[in-house]
């Protein structure tokens, strides 16, 4: 009886690790891909469109891909001053933000902080679900790393400015632009990045709170970093 049983848990084990051999190939393979073709949609699109069709059937997403050069460098200095400091000179993860993240996760008893890196952040985009799991978050490291080391930080940041959220069915800097200011990507002034950065970390409620005093005052702090903001 102790045989079979190890004999089976041989097999799961050696199944299961083939099957998350077989993930991370997979995985590696599309980002080879993506070095030089575009993304047509990502995981975190396809989840929130299936949300958005529970209550609406015809509901749309919103997602213009447009060139890193067709992209204000002033949004791009909004989002690093936003989001990651420390883009250009991290290899993926920012580990004194992590390390408080996980001190507030720890007075929580649950996963609650950030402390992810843009490079952290399209990982999860890319490919994984939005909630939160320990699991999920080991994936997203294992990701990361690959993300780091096959696209590099500019082709990163321009995914990343493509397929962020920016609202109910907004996604990517284009989109933004013209939901937001009537305008295109390239032409955002430093105001309207650091709006639209500014909105990031909770873009559907910013959508319908445009005048919020929080959001006001987010986008004034940007805006005084925005010029030490080092871009790819």
């Amino acid at each position: 009886m102790l045989k079979k049983i190890l004999s089976w848990t041989g097999r799961i084990f050696a199944l299961t690790a083939a099957i998350f051999l077989a993930y991370q190939a997979w995985v590696f393979a599309h980002l080879l891909y993506w070095k030089n073709h575009v993304p047509d949609s990502t995981a975190f699109m396809e989840e929130r469109l299936d949300e958005m069709k529970k209550t609406d059937p015809d509901a749309q997403i919103l997602h213009t891909w447009v060139p890193y050069s067709k992209i204000s460098p002033n949004l791009k200095r909004a989002l690093i001053a936003a989001e990651d400091a420390k883009f250009l000179d991290h290899e993926g993860f920012d580990w004194e933000g992590i390390h408080k993240a996980y001190e507030k996760d720890l007075k929580k008893g649950k996963l609650v902080a950030g402390g992810s890196t843009i490079s952290q952040q399209l990982a999860k985009n890319l490919f994984l679900s939005g909630r939160r799991s320990f699991l999920r978050k080991g994936e997203e490291g294992i990701i990361t790393v690959m993300l780091e080391h096959v696209l590099g930080k500019r082709r990163i940041f321009e995914i990343y400015l493509n397929s962020i959220e920016w609202g109910n069915g907004i996604f990517g800097a284009e989109e933004a632009a013209r939901h937001y200011f009537g305008t295109d990507a390239a032409h955002l002034t430093a105001f309207q990045a650091a709006r639209l950065a500014s909105m990031v970390p909770n873009p559907r409620y910013y959508d319908r709170h445009r005048n919020s005093a929080w959001l006001a005052k987010k986008t004034g702090i940007i805006l005084g970093r925005m010029n030490s903001a080092q871009i790819p």
